[in-house]
C-alpha cells in the first residue's frame, strides 16, 4: 500500500525480458520490499549498487507505461506505507488500473493543468482522488472521457510529470472506494433510493 507522495524520481539503469534496473537516493531498500514505480507495485529482488532490480509480469508490461520505458528513463519511486509513515496523500495500492493519455499541459500563474483522455470514466469522481503515475492528485473537472487536474510547482518539479508531453501515456489507478462502493452498494442489490443517490453526487 502506498499513498501517491512520490519520494525520488529514479533513473532506469537497464530493462529487459520484463526485469528492471532502477538507480535511486532511496536508502534502506531491503529485498521483497514494495516499492511503487510509476504507480506499479513492484518488489525488489535484487538491492545494491545505490539502487534495485525488479521483475514484473507480461501482463504489467502490457498494461502499463513500464512498456515504454528504456535505459535513463525517469520514473516516479515510493517505498511502502508503513504505520510511522504520513498518509499525506491517498490509499494507492499499486494496481493500475488503466493508461490515460495527455491532452494538454498548461502553465497557469501558479499551478499547472493537465488534460488527460481515458477511455473507462466509471470510477472518475468530480472532486474525487487519482493516481497518476503514482501521484496523489484530485481530479479537479471531468468532461466525457476528458478528466483534469492542477498541479502545485513542487508537485510538477520533483515528479516526472516536469519530463511528460501532450500524446504520453500515464499509468492510473482510480480511486479504491470507488470500486468498494461498486462492489458492496450497486452489485449486492442495494436499495434502489441508496444507488440513485450515490449517483447524482458522482460517486457513481
Amino acid at each position: 500500500m502506498f499513498t501517491g507522495i512520490i519520494e525520488d524520481v529514479g533513473m532506469v539503469k537497464s530493462i529487459s525480458d520484463s526485469k528492471i534496473s532502477i538507480s535511486t537516493k532511496l536508502n534502506d531498500i531491503k529485498i521483497g520490499d514494495s516499492i511503487a514505480v510509476n504507480g506499479v507495485c513492484l518488489t525488489a529482488a535484487i538491492v545494491g549498487g545505490e539502487g534495485f532490480s525488479a521483475d514484473y509480469s507480461p501482463q504489467t508490461d502490457r498494461l502499463t507505461n513500464l512498456t515504454f520505458l528504456r535505459a535513463q528513463s525517469f520514473v516516479n519511486l515510493e517505498s511502502a506505507l508503513t504505520l510511522s509513515k504520513k498518509l499525506g496523500g491517498h490509499i494507492v495500492t499499486g494496481h493500475v488500473d488503466a493508461m490515460a493519455k495527455i491532452e494538454s499541459v498548461k502553465k497557469l500563474d501558479r499551478f499547472y493543468a493537465m488534460r488527460f483522455y481515458i477511455d473507462e470514466t466509471k470510477y472518475l469522481v468530480d472532486k474525487g482522488s487519482i493516481a497518476i503515475d503514482g501521484i496523489s492528485l484530485t481530479i479537479a473537472n471531468i468532461s466525457g472521457n476528458i478528466f483534469e487536474v492542477f498541479i502545485i510547482p513542487q508537485t510538477y518539479e520533483n515528479t516526472i510529470l516536469k519530463y511528460r508531453k501532450v500524446g504520453d501515456l500515464v499509468n492510473i489507478e482510480t480511486d479504491v472506494l470507488a470500486k468498494y462502493v461498486e462492489k458492496f452498494i450497486v452489485k449486492e442489490n442495494a436499495d434502489a433510493k441508496v444507488y440513485k443517490a450515490l449517483k447524482e453526487n458522482g460517486f457513481l
